[in-house]
């Protein structure tokens, strides 16, 4: 049985699609979701970071300040979750929390430079794993399926969820 690796060389032919779920996107994108964030959440885990840890630290890295709210959508996670890990989080120093320049309501939160000092090495690993995935079908197809995915996550986000945020 080859290796995952060697998996990665080739792309291997696709099979005729037998059942609903085998050709509707949704049902497609998550399942390779899946198991392409498995493979690397196994990496984060030996790094010390939970998944979730990892995203979160991940979403921030690079400084911006956004709100909790944000986060939580990026990070594909419950609000009331990502609020209690960044208890746990600013209590390591990782992350901040700030006030909104015109809205009480709205807290910010952003990586520290710890926290972004903790995360560059993990950062890394993960452009290397998807290299590894991507690899097999070339640079250009790489960039147009990442074109794709942005754009459907612009033209599907909700208006509503979007916060005016400046970078604080």
């Amino acid at each position: 049985m080859p290796s995952k690796s060697q998996r990665y060389k080739t792309a291997a032919p696709l099979p005729e699609p037998r059942h609903f779920v085998d050709d509707y996107l949704p049902a497609l994108l998550a399942q390779a979701s899946h198991l392409i964030s498995s493979e690397f959440h196994k990496v984060a885990r030996q790094h010390g970071f939970s998944v979730s840890e990892w995203r979160v630290m991940a979403t921030l890295a690079g400084g911006h300040a956004i709100s909790i709210g944000r986060l939580a959508q990026i990070a594909v996670m419950k609000q009331p979750t990502v609020t209690r890990m960044l208890d746990r989080m600013t209590a390591k120093g990782h992350v901040e929390r700030l006030p909104h320049d015109s809205d009480r309501r709205i807290t910010l939160v952003r990586i520290t430079d710890a926290g972004e000092r903790t995360v560059t090495n993990l950062m890394e690993l993960a452009r290397e794993h998807e290299h590894r995935v991507l690899e097999p079908f070339g640079l250009q197809s790489a960039e147009a399926l990442k074109n794709t995915l942005r754009q459907m996550i612009a033209l599907h986000a909700d208006p509503a969820d979007d916060v005016d945020e400046d970078d604080v």
